[in-house]
């Protein structure tokens, strides 16, 4: 792993936030602890951190407030939610703020470390696609990381920048669920959660919703393709 990465854990449980410290520090990965949303705030700020792991339920500023906040500061660290809200809506309102994953407890921590590892990789998994995919009056351009339709800019999150990728440079190919974890978040087993639903869904508010044509289908049982 490379030296100058360091992780920021804000969460104000002190028992579980050492446990944590604790379990990635002797992985390899060093990592600091704000235990509210101040001091979480002044060490982003002060710190070149390279991934956030943020509670929602802490004091003076909650995880939704500071994800927000991050995400403008910084817009590619990989943010990941760890928390006990569970409903679909608390997802849905951390994925809109900027977070990139969403983990609720209680969790194992194999499952932690495998999401961290994934986000801390060092290949530009962006490499694999053309430089500009034109699907008919869509255009995304992987230099510049913009994505138009019929001339306007769609402003895409990375994650959602991904996942059009992936459904774009298979044009007309339903892409599975598992194929999307494993080449959207690079992971290789089904974590349970619907963050794909979700992602799919902000798309196509973004991609489909203005426009009277839709480009973004599901195949029941199967996947999503673009045709």
């Amino acid at each position: 792993m490379d030296k100058t990465q360091r992780i920021l854990l804000v969460e104000d449980e002190p028992k579980l936030s050492s446990v944590i410290q604790e379990e990635l520090t002797s992985q390899g990965f060093p990592t600091d602890i704000a235990y509210d949303g101040n001091v979480a705030e002044k060490m982003f700020s002060e710190h070149n951190y390279t991934l956030v792991l943020l509670d929602i339920n802490i004091p003076y500023k909650n995880g939704l407030t500071l994800c927000k906040s991050f995400r403008q500061k910084n817009k590619q660290i990989p943010i990941i939610m760890l928390t006990a809200l569970g409903e679909l809506q608390d997802k849905m309102d951390a994925f809109n703020l900027g977070a990139d994953d969403y983990i609720i407890k209680p969790f194992h921590f194999d499952e932690l470390l495998a999401r961290i590892k994934v986000f801390l990789k060092r290949s530009d998994n962006s490499e694999e696609f053309a430089p500009i995919i034109n699907i008919h009056d869509i255009t995304i351009d992987n230099i510049t990381k913009t994505v138009t339709r019929a001339g306007l800019e769609i402003k895409l999150t990375p994650k959602e920048f991904s996942l059009l990728n992936l459904l774009a440079q298979n044009h007309g190919r339903v892409i599975s669920k598992l194929e999307i974890l494993e080449k959207v978040w690079d992971v290789s087993f089904e974590t349970g959660t619907n963050s794909i639903e979700v992602y799919v869904s902000f798309l196509r508010n973004k991609i489909d919703k203005p426009f009277e044509e839709k480009l973004i289908f599901t195949k029941s049982g199967f996947g999503y393709y673009i045709k």
